[in-house]
This record gives structure tokens, sequence and C-alpha cells, in this order.
């Protein structure tokens, strides 16, 4: 039997790291004439996520996935910080040539190289898949929605390079054929309104549709039909052969730093009233300085409802670091005795187990910061989140979700915090209080709209579901790739 193989080169940072490495694994169960190399970048401000690679690395055995971690780089010098990983990923090009010669180099035994897949920040890659004369593919990570938008801000950009300063700090709102609602201009990605990060986020979705033989996207029909039906509508110009083959979920948490403490935490849970709980996770990168604590502490006490917090401490000014855990001095963050009269009702940790807080019967509601990630195992496990972006392209995804589908709760559409840009403003109390009010209201239209999305994903994975049957044709299609 021919075996065909194919390098993955995610992005670095957690969330892209995990759908990946997901990815490579179903494939590799769905046909077993599929071995995968998974190459892994990692970027020195990024603790966690290194952690992550290095168990990665340890627990592969070799035949179908093989991981391969590549050699750490200093930083490049002089360079802005909207601006670094493309700097980054441009100085990985000779040791991602180096390990992909190897395998190809390997021996008429093994498997031939049959395309690269790339992730949305790895365009550069392109280059090397042309060097060996294989088909580059994107696996993109994010929403179909906000992959429309980036084709039509590129688009809009070339017809005015003025737009972006036309559209910053303004109320317009952008009507686009692959949306049912006007786009207002605060919910569109930071990184299209800084001049110099733009040329590349626009270079980059060019490259999307010009130089790609097919895009991979994490979502499924029932989720975002009305831009799918777009994007694969003679309608929009120029976009490569489309596969919808998510929701791609974590099997597992990552990143875990222990089971003692996820045993107890789980054990709490289950002491819980089901859909009592609300979780509150802002992802591997959200943090807030001590003033937002202090208001979201003081919305939580109000609100009396039971709930549990991943709160972690934002890295120094000026730093490139992660966020880290508070540790023995998370009682400095809080209004005074806070701690003491939440006791009997909720709970403040570090990292969180995600997913299985998520799948746990006693969690009712999520704040979460809208990452696509996140936002597909909250509608999997039929959990209703409410809305608080931090960076990125959060604020776009938190739009998607509450105003053109309809499947979560406005606690803020536009905040912004990253380590970019200083924050826009602190949420009051009272608007966060407000959220999670309507967030744990039981009777409210758009849990019971969750629940029947929740129904639908776990469909769409499954044989004859919509994502399972676009996966069968990417394989066809790579596999034919060497006809």
């Amino acid at each position: 039997m021919k075996k065909f193989e194919l390098v993955f080169i995610p992005g670095p940072g957690m969330g892209h790291l995990a759908s990946t490495v997901e990815m490579a694994n179903i494939l590799v169960s769905r046909d077993d004439r599929l071995s995968v190399t998974v190459l892994a970048i990692k970027i020195p401000y990024d603790a966690k996520t290194a952690e992550y690679i290095h168990s990665l690395s340890m627990s592969f055995d070799g035949k179908s996935i093989r991981f391969i971690v590549l050699p750490e780089l200093p930083l490049p010098e002089e360079i802005r910080k909207r601006l670094l990983l493309k700097a980054i990923l441009e100085n990985y090009k000779p040791h991602v040539k180096e390990a992909v010669t190897k395998i190809s180099q390997a021996g008429a035994a093994s498997p031939r190289l049959t395309g690269f897949v790339i992730d949305m920040f790895c365009t550069t890659m392109i280059d090397v898949a042309k060097e060996f004369g294989v088909p580059c593919y994107l696996f993109y990570t994010s929403s179909a929605s906000s992959l429309a938008i980036r084709f039509h801000l590129q688009e809009l950009h070339q017809q005015n390079n003025n737009i972006a300063e036309q559209l910053k700090n303004s109320d317009v709102e952008l009507v686009l054929p692959s949306f049912v609602n006007p786009i207002p201009s605060k919910v569109i990605p930071g990184i299209f309104f800084d001049k110099d990060a733009a040329v590349w986020f626009h270079d980059n979705a060019k490259r999307f549709r010009s130089e790609v033989k097919g895009i991979l996207i994490n979502t499924f029909v029932d989720m975002e039909s009305h831009v799918m039906k777009w994007m694969s509508s003679g309608s929009s110009s120029q976009i490569p052969q489309l596969y919808f083959v998510g929701p791609v979920l974590h099997s597992k948490d990552t990143g875990a730093t222990g089971s003692n403490g996820t045993l107890g935490l789980l054990k709490w849970l289950d002491d819980q009233p089901p859909a009592s709980v609300v979780f509150l996770c802002f992802g591997s990168k959200g943090s807030f300085d001590e003033d937002q604590v202090k208001e979201i502490a003081q919305a939580l006490e109000r609100s009396g409802v039971r709930f549990l917090w991943s709160l972690r401490r934002p890295p120094p000014k000026g730093k490139l670091e992660a966020p880290s855990d508070y540790g023995d001095n998370i009682k400095d963050v809080f209004p005074e005795g806070f701690l003491e009269r939440t006791m009997g009702i909720g709970k403040v940790i570090g990292w969180a187990p995600q997913v299985e807080i998520l799948a746990h019967p006693a969690t009712g509601g999520f704040i979460s910061h809208c990452g696509w990630n996140s936002t597909l195992e909250s509608v999997w496990h039929g959990v209703p989140m409410a809305t608080w972006p931090m960076y990125a392209e959060q604020q776009f995804n938190a739009f998607e979700m509450v105003v053109e589908l309809g499947l979560a709760v406005e606690i803020t559409l536009d905040y912004r915090k990253d380590f970019h840009a200083e924050r826009s403003r602190v949420l009051s109390a009272e608007e966060i209080e407000s959220g999670i009010e309507k967030l744990m209201d039981h009777s409210d239209e758009i849990r019971k709209r969750v629940k029947t999305k929740s129904e639908e994903s776990r469909k769409s994975v499954m044989e004859g579901g919509s994502s399972f049957i676009s996966l069968s044709q990417f394989i066809d299609d790579v596999i034919a790739n060497t006809s």
C-alpha cells in the first residue's frame, strides 16, 4: 500500500498548535495511507506553549505522526512588536527546508511527500513548498467569517489605500455581501489599522487566494451557512477549494500542570447544582490590570451566582511574556474580604482545564475572550457564552456570535487589550453584572439555540455529516496530487 506524507506547519501559540495536532490526528485516523510530520516553532516568550511542545514531542510514536521541534532561534532585533511574528517565521524558513529535505530523502520505502498544510500566519512557507514541487494547503484555525472579512478588507484596501484611516475610531458600518448584518468598524481586527503590519495582513490574504491549493476551515456548515454560501459561490472571486472540516476540538486540555489540582476542581464542580456555575476564562494570553479585576470581583459578588474564575497575572509592562499564575499573592488584587465572602459559592484559580470544565454538567455559562477554539468548545458542550474579546480577531468573533448568529450574550464587543495596545477602557461592575444575569437566564432563547447548535456540531463530524464528507474530499484530493 502506498503511503503519503503531509507536512504540517502550525503557527506559534497554544491555540494554533493544539488545533493543528488535532487535525493531524483526525486525518491519520481516517485514512491509514496518510502520515503527518508536524514542524513545531518555539517562541521564547511563551513558556506554556514550550511546555506543551515538549510534552507532544515525547508522546508520539513516530509511525503515523512525527513531531519535530525546530531549533529555538533568538528574537530578531529592532523589530516592531506587530511585525515580530513575521520576522520570526521568515527566519525559520531554512530550518523548515532542512527538515523537509530529510523527509523527502528518507528512501523509496518511506511515505511520499504530497503537500504542506500551513497555518494562517505561515504563508512564507508557501515558498518552501514550491521548492519541493508540492501543493500547499491552508488550515485556517478561526471562523469562515473571519476569513471572509480578511478577503473583504484586502479588497477594500486595494481599492482605497486610505480606507483604514477612514474607518479608524469611526462609527462607520460596512455592508458586505457575506454577512447578514452591517459590521461596525470597532470590531475589525486591530492589525488592519496598523499601517506597517497591515501590509503583511493584506499580503497574507492575497496569498491565501492565489497560492494555496485549498483551505481547510475549522467550522461546520450549520454554524456559518450564510458566509459559506458566499465563499463557495461565483460571486466571491478567486477563492480556492474550501473544506469545512470542523469543529476540530482539543481531545484533552493543553498545558496541564498537575492532575491533583484538576481532580479537586472537578470535585468542587460535582458538588454544584446543574448549569449553575459561571466559568470565566480569557485564553492563554488574557489578563487584566488590578482595577479591572476589582470590577469583575464586585460584579460576581453582587450577582450572587456560583462562579469559577481563571485569573492570570499580566506580564510586566513592556515585556514580551505570556500571563502567569498569581500564586500566594492573589488576595492582593481583590477588594478586601472578597475571597472570604464568596468562599461558599466561588473559586478563583490560575490555569484552567477548560475542556473538562465546559463539559461538566454544573457549568451553566462561559464568559470568554472569544478565541475561536473556545467558541467552538462552548458550542460543542452546549454552554452559552458571554463575550469579552481581548486581542486578534476576537472582537469580530464576538460580533459574529452575538449579532450574526444569536448564540451569545454581549458584555462587550470592542474591548481590546493585547501585547500591542493599551486596553480600551475599564468595564464597570454594573456592565459585567448585567451580562452575567442575561447569561444565566435559563429561559432565554440563546440557551435553546446553543443546545440546538451543539447537536448540529456533533452530527457534522459523524459519518455522513457535512464536515466528515468535506474531510474525505480533502483526503482524496491530497492523494490525487501524486497520481
